[in-house]
């Protein structure tokens, strides 16, 4: 089975492929960016962006499966470098596939593809797209979602896997910004810190994405569908953040911000 990862030296990535050696899989990965550690267990790697339709062109040659993570995640920042990135990207890879002859896509997207700006609990995936988004990032997501939803056919099977604040060991994103602000002194609890979150351990969303390349195939169940993933285990946000300090050496943040609460709790 021979396998490419896009955003292979993520966070997300990195464990794709780990979790692909393990299984077998011939392993070839496209980043930006040169790591070393990676090519020391054997991944093939090759630099290059996604926004680069030759470059993916290449990486996607001879492959039979492509797991796409790569993106340009984040609130801040031009609309155009999202759409660079995330939909033109993401159509290079599904190009590519279609060049290649590629049967299988495994495309990561992020549930914030149908947040609405308000309170959600219990959405399943009939949910639909807002009509508008309040950030570049989730709506170049949800362009690129609905262009790999609508690619699936007899040929290229797809599906779209929406993992949610995904954390733990070797997190290079939630953990150390949250330490960072803890020892500042600048991180509060806004509200009554009651609002639930059920978040994606590293390990489960990587898991998600092995079963995907495992059971995708054309005209298989999973074909043309969006998931949901998390771990399954709602709870308090504080409960979650307090969780991830404390395994940093950071003492609990107790202190609360009187006021209305300044975001919304998603998905």
């Amino acid at each position: 089975m021979k396998v490419l990862v896009t955003g292979a030296g993520g966070f997300l990535g990195q464990a794709v492929c780990r979790g692909l050696l393990q299984r077998g899989a011939e392993v070839s990965g496209l980043a930006r960016s040169r790591y070393l550690a990676l090519e020391a267990q054997g991944i093939r790697m090759m630099r290059g962006d996604a926004a680069d339709r030759a470059a993916v062109a290449a990486a996607v040659a001879g492959q039979e499966i492509v797991v796409h993570t790569a993106a340009k995640a984040g609130v801040w920042g031009p609309a155009a470098e999202y759409q660079r990135t995330n939909a033109i990207g993401t159509e290079n890879i599904l190009a590519a596939c279609r060049e290649a002859g590629v049967t299988r896509l495994v495309y990561t997207s992020s549930p914030s593809v149908v947040f609405t700006g308000r309170d959600q609990e219990n959405l399943d995936e009939s949910a639909p797209y807002p009509d508008r988004y309040e950030a570049a990032y989730p709506e170049s997501k949800a362009a690129a979602e609905r262009a790999v939803l609508k690619a699936n056919g007899p040929d290229l099977a797809t599906v779209a896997l929406r993992p949610h604040l995904i954390w733990g060991p070797g997190d290079p994103h939630i953990a150390p910004r949250l330490v960072a602000r803890a020892r500042s002194g600048r991180l509060r609890i806004v509200g009554s810190g009651q609002n639930r979150v059920d978040a994606t351990y590293i390990d489960n969303a990587a898991h998600a994405h092995l079963l995907a390349v495992e059971r995708l195939a054309p005209g298989s169940p999973l074909a043309g569908r969006a998931y949901f993933i998390a771990n399954g285990e709602p709870m308090p946000l504080w409960e979650l953040v307090n969780g991830i300090l404390a395994a940093h050496g950071v003492a609990p943040i107790t202190r609360k911000e009187i006021g209305r609460a300044s975001c919304r709790e998603r998905v």
